[in-house]
């Protein structure tokens, strides 16, 4: 279906676009609803809206022309007379003694039908379409007709069933959201108000995929702040909703396009934050990453992307869009061996290196022992000499491994750059292999790292020794947490966590250590 949306801020010309599937997601109050209804009223009698949430309850706030010369006696008499004689059903009631109606009137017809034709196969009624989706939703369960009502009954075929009305309200709603949509006329422009909503997330996209495979001829407008629901409508456009100005009926809005480097789901998640967005590594929420970074930047929303390189090119994605989501953003990667030249390159990328060769090496810098140290009534200066004195014995015992694990890296970073991507032939390729060995020289590289390190042994350099000794082992084996007297790593990060959240002053002196570590 070719749809034309509500106006657009800054737009000269109507936007349209060919889909069968439209997802409109925005924070609350974003307008969303308003959205819907400007498409209701545009498409008129094409359109239909289904919310599911208004649909279980009476809806008393129905506007009714009301003349001039009603005064407020009859008013009110007028809606007690109503509530007694004619009560008001709600849209699900509704729904259910039409479908009843149908299914008597298609049984009745078989009957006669049959009278003619005895081998005539029963009518597939609307009921029978709802059951066998719903009977898939909820596998547990099964719907039993009997005559005038339905009732609910659990998977085995020789329970009690019990009457409808005793149905849960996702249960009750999971039956009218297909009821609802089955019943819409032929090619309908169905708006989606909420489709989330009481639904857990089981069940809620595959509830849609069945509803969208049963109407396919049907063109879909949700109407959601619900990430995960956006993200799972894989061949719907999704526009995202900043505001909407109710004078003039403009909303501000934009396509969002997915690439590789960054999901929708991601940029709408950030987007629905609207605070700056800070993209580290890691995807466990257990990791120190995760449980670091968001109390030493509180006013970030900070994202785990996985590895090194999503957070790189995620990072680069986000800044590039800037135009339309004016948030700040910035990346966090960890050391890696990296050179000075690598380091610099993502620094202008907005990606910042920690000045420790892991991330467990920010829990051993100096201000942080010393500040976990006077927390705990200890001498800081005493607990700080004592860890720095056994880090320089563990550095100095892994020396070697150290220097080759850094000679490795340096090596084949120049190799990645001395290849010549150029090379057409075979012989031109082979020559160039040979001079590799020319330009870089393996020898010397390995003993500048050896003399370097060596001296940070002899000079007791703590600082960059942290920079670059590559060890998840080194806080318990520095027999910090013993020095503490704290039982292990875990509860020494779970007592500088707990310290960050105070945040009080111990919590600004352990922040500013990682931050200027950060180079921020």
């Amino acid at each position: 279906m070719e749809l034309t949306l509500p106006k657009k801020l800054n737009a000269s010309q109507p936007i349209t676009l060919e889909t069968k599937g439209l997802v409109v997601i925005g924070v609350n109050g974003a307008g969303k609803s308003s959205f819907g209804k400007c498409l209701l009223d545009q498409y008129g009698s094409l359109a239909k809206k289904i919310s599911g949430i208004h649909a279980l309850f009476i809806n008393n706030n129905v506007e009714e022309p009301i003349s001039e010369e009603e005064n407020e006696f009859s008013r009110l008499q007028s809606m007690i007379t109503e509530r007694l004689f004619m009560p008001r059903l709600s849209e699900y009631e509704k729904l259910i003694l039409h479908l009843q109606s149908e299914e008597f009137e298609a049984a009745v017809n078989y009957k006669e039908a049959c009278k003619v034709n005895p081998d005539l196969l029963p009518p597939v009624t609307k009921i029978d379409r709802i059951q066998s989706i719903w009977e898939k939703i909820f596998p547990h369960n099964r719907l039993v007709r009997k005559s005038g009502f339905i009732e609910l009954a659990s998977g085995s075929r020789d329970s009690d069933s019990y009457k409808a009305e005793r149905m849960s309200d996702g249960e009750k709603l999971v039956f009218y959201l297909i009821g609802a949509v089955l019943c819409t006329p032929l090619n309908s422009l169905l708006i989606i108000e909420e489709p989330e909503t009481l639904l857990h997330n089981s069940i809620k996209n595959l509830l849609w995929d069945e509803i969208e495979a049963m109407r396919p001829d049907c063109t879909y407008v949700y109407l959601t702040h619900d990430i995960d629901f956006a993200a799972s409508r894989p061949d719907s456009k999704r526009i995202w909703i900043r505001s909407y100005d109710a004078d003039t009926r403009i909303w501000d809005y934009e396509l969002i396009e997915s690439n590789e480097s960054f999901p929708e789901e991601v940029y709408m998640e950030i987007l629905g934050s609207r605070k700056p967005i800070l993209f580290i590594e890691g995807t466990d929420t257990n990791s120190i990453d995760s449980r670091l970074y968001p109390l030493i930047f509180p006013d970030y929303m900070v994202k785990p992307m996985g590895g090194c390189q999503k957070v790189i090119e995620t990072t680069k994605a986000f800044g590039q869009l800037k135009d339309f989501h004016n948030l700040e953003s910035k990346g966090i990667v960890d050391r890696d061996r990296r050179t000075q030249g690598e380091i610099t390159y993502l620094r202008e990328q907005h990606i910042f290196v920690p000045n420790v060769a892991e991330v467990e090496n920010l829990l051993m810098l100096e201000e942080v022992i010393k500040t976990v140290a006077h927390r705990l009534m200890k001498d800081p200066e005493n607990v700080f000499n004592q860890v720095k004195e056994n880090v320089i014995k563990l550095f100095e015992k892994d020396l070697e491994s150290q220097v080759i694990l850094h000679a490795k890296h340096l090596v084949r970073k120049k190799l990645e750059t001395t290849v010549d991507r150029k090379i057409t032939t075979v012989e031109q390729l082979a020559e160039h292999v040979e001079g590799i060995q020319q330009n870089i020289h393996v020898q010397d590289i390995y003993t500048n790292i050896k003399n370097e390190f060596s001296l940070y042994v002899e000079t007791g350099d703590y600082k960059n020794i942290l920079r670059v000794y590559n060890q998840k082992g080194m806080l318990p084996q520095s027999r910090l947490c013993n020095i503490c007297g704290i039982s292990n790593k875990e509860s020494y990060l779970n007592l500088i966590i707990s310290i960050l959240k105070e945040n009080k002053e111990d919590a600004d002196a352990i922040r500013s250590a990682i931050k200027e570590s950060l180079g921020i």
